[in-house]
């Protein structure tokens, strides 16, 4: 009788730790963390939000393969380089339509070399070409980026009404005669 009970001991402690390592086994798989779902790029973020704009404001906007894209509205003529200075008139705003710059709203032009202002507007500005007009929309990688500007997050797309009022000559530099002894 007691190898009876011995036995049945045993037994009840074989099946007794083979249902609890089952139940911690089932609890291990519970506890497993879901396999992370890939987070997206800016970029991606960026061409979302640009297919968005442009579907929404049923424009038919032309992208090149940095992402910018742009409307044309009148065509300039071309011939811009990256390092040529342009006049231009400008309103620029987030894609809620909220401005943060405009030079008509100074009521002056502004002048800058394109290989000194953000990348959408070195890429864009000879796409509008001089006496051009049009709008640029341009994702973040383009523009500010990861860096917070005044009345612009980070992150965030711009769209630019541009007008290409000329491009200006490059001063041409005088030698200095020899002072005089």
């Amino acid at each position: 009788m007691r190898q009876l009970m011995v036995f049945l001991t045993l037994i009840g402690c074989l099946a007794f730790g083979a249902c609890s390592q089952g139940d911690g086994a089932a609890k291990k798989a519970e506890t497993k963390p879901a396999a992370a779902t890939p987070k997206k790029s800016q970029a991606d973020i960026d061409r979302e939000l640009i297919a968005g704009f442009v579907k929404d404001n049923n424009m038919t906007a032309v992208a090149t393969p940095s992402g910018l894209h742009y409307v044309i509205e009148k065509q300039g003529t071309g011939g811009l380089q990256p390092t040529d200075e342009v006049e231009v008139h400008y309103e620029g705003t987030l894609l809620n339509g909220e401005k943060f710059d405009s030079s008509y709203d100074r009521g002056q032009t502004a002048s800058f070399p394109l290989n000194r202002v953000i990348r959408g507007w070195t890429e864009g500005i000879p796409l509008i070409g001089v006496g051009g007009k049009g709008k640029l929309i341009i994702p973040s990688g383009l523009a500010y980026g990861p860096r917070k500007r005044p009345k612009i997050p980070e992150n965030s797309v711009l769209v630019f009404n541009v007008e290409v009022i000329a491009k200006k000559d490059k001063a041409v530099a005088t030698p200095k005669k020899p002072a005089k002894k």
